[in-house]
């Protein structure tokens, strides 16, 4: 009882709460830009569905919008931008349960924020949502989602392990690039999203919830993997090196 109320009066320290503030902006800037390259694409490409250009563009767009995301919170929050990245961290046992708590609702707000700020800003321009092939099952969707994510997650454990020396500009960037080739691979079959933030906040307000369970099951049972793997099988040292640990 003692250690919950402990790491309930860490996850409301002045430090806590600036990272909490940190994740709501990078999310909300990641998510902007992942939502105005979608919505570009579209604009500009009239079959963008069909167009690999637009596929790319997209793909480059996530990529460097969460390499610029993670690159700014990383000495704040840690830079996870993404509630599948806080829950494989807590798996891991690199940020308390409550802080990771906090993170999910500030992921979750800055992504509705975003979404619906851009979709004012361009006159109610219509807010794509992710969706699956009609091909595809909403099981294969999901595991789809949940190697992506592993990938995802598994990469920002190595990034942001100590051994390999400091976080620096490298560690986002190839977090940013492993987003988006993910985008590439999956990109017409689920849309890529590895984010269960940025699915909800554009479904929220594209108002479409049509296999929203796809972009959380998959991603969180990925994303809790990775830190399972990383940690205890393939670099077996545990490091508390995270913040709310």
């Amino acid at each position: 009882m003692a250690s919950l109320t402990s790491r309930l009066e860490h996850a409301i320290k002045p430090d806590a709460l600036r990272a909490y503030l940190a994740e709501f902006i990078s999310t909300f800037l990641f998510v902007f830009a992942a939502v105005g390259s979608a919505v570009a694409s579209k604009k500009m490409m009239p079959d963008a569905t069909t167009d690999p250009s637009a596929l790319v563009a997209v793909a480059v767009a996530n990529a460097f919008a969460l390499s610029v995301a993670v690159y700014i919170a990383a000495n704040v929050s840690g830079g996870h931008v993404n509630p599948a990245v806080t829950f494989g961290m807590a798996v891991g046992g690199h940020i308390s349960v409550p802080m990771a708590i906090f993170y999910w609702i500030s992921q979750l707000l800055a992504s509705v924020m975003a979404c619906l700020l851009f979709k004012v800003t361009t006159v109610s321009q219509h807010i794509p949502t992710h969706g699956i092939q009609q091909e595809m099952t909403g099981f294969g969707a999901s595991v789809l989602e949940g190697l992506m994510t592993f990938n995802l997650v598994y990469t920002f454990y190595a990034a942001r392990d100590p051994r390999r020396g400091p976080l620096g500009t490298i560690g986002p960037l190839v977090i940013g690039l492993v987003s988006g080739a993910n985008v590439l691979a999956s990109g017409p079959f689920t849309g890529g999203s590895m984010n269960p933030a940025y699915s909800f906040g554009s479904a929220l307000i594209g108002g479409r919830f049509k296999n929203q369970a796809v972009y959380w099951i998959g991603p969180l049972i990925g994303a809790g993997l990775a830190g399972v793997v990383y940690d205890n099988v393939v670099f077996a040292v545990q490091i508390a090196d995270g913040i709310g640990v």
